[in-house]
């Protein structure tokens, strides 16, 4: 199981990470709100562990982002402030559990068990967007009768830009999903796929799907 770890207190994130790890757990952490928010974007974890007091984003705000993104990442909220208004508000910004400081390791390893459990295994979809229809099991898209085979990344580029179609994704979260959270690949890099995966989604005489926002990332726009 892939778990992100957004906890700006250094030394309770590390301590935290190896336990986790020690349980068999992936662990990445994070230090802030921005780069957690960052982080969950990428779509590529199974479970978060959110601090609410982080610097340059609080928790609320970053599961409140993650959830109106429709990213559906199981998310525990490990905080200090254990009042009933703040669990409420967390609750309602969409976590799916709340567990107040200091804990014990083994309440929080059941909690993450029994987010687990509510994950119902699925064979990968097949995503429709508009007139895309992608096919997981050969990384191939149709559009317009025609059958186009990706590359692992462009696969995994256009699937993200499909679950979020319509909405600008940003280039940072792009990267983490095509090569993995926190790869060394520059923005360059990335647009080479973006022009690669766009000829092959628009061909001559067909609407334009694919558009680069500046400065910011990418997003699929349908016509009505």
């Amino acid at each position: 199981m892939q778990v992100l770890i957004v906890e700006d207190k250094r030394s309770l994130a590390g301590h935290l990470g190896r336990a986790l790890q020690g349980e068999g757990y992936s662990v990445t952490l994070a230090y802030d709100g921005e780069e957690g928010l960052r982080l969950g974007r990428s779509d590529r974890f199974d479970l978060m562990i959110l601090d609410v007091m982080l610097p340059r984003m609080d928790g609320f705000t970053v599961i409140r982002k993650l959830r109106e993104d429709r990213l559906k990442t199981q998310t525990i909220i490990l905080s200090a402030r254990d009042s009933m208004a703040d669990v409420v508000r967390g609750l309602d910004a969409g976590a799916d559990d709340y567990l107040t400081k200091p804990f014990a390791l083994d309440i929080l390893l059941a909690r993450m068990r029994a987010a687990a459990r509510r994950v119902v295994e699925r064979p990968p979809e097949v995503l429709r967007a508009g007139d895309l229809i992608l096919r997981p099991q050969t990384w191939e898209f149709e559009r317009a009768g025609r059958v186009e085979s990706l590359t692992r990344t462009e696969y995994a580029l256009l699937e993200t830009l499909m679950r979020r179609a319509g909405a600008i994704v940003p280039r940072e979260a792009l990267i983490d999903d095509g090569w993995g959270p926190n790869a060394d690949v520059s923005f360059d890099s990335l647009y080479v796929f973006i022009r690669s995966l766009r000829a092959k989604l628009t061909h001559p005489g067909e609407t334009e799907l694919l558009h680069t926002v500046r400065g910011v990332g990418y997003t699929l726009r349908f016509e009505a």
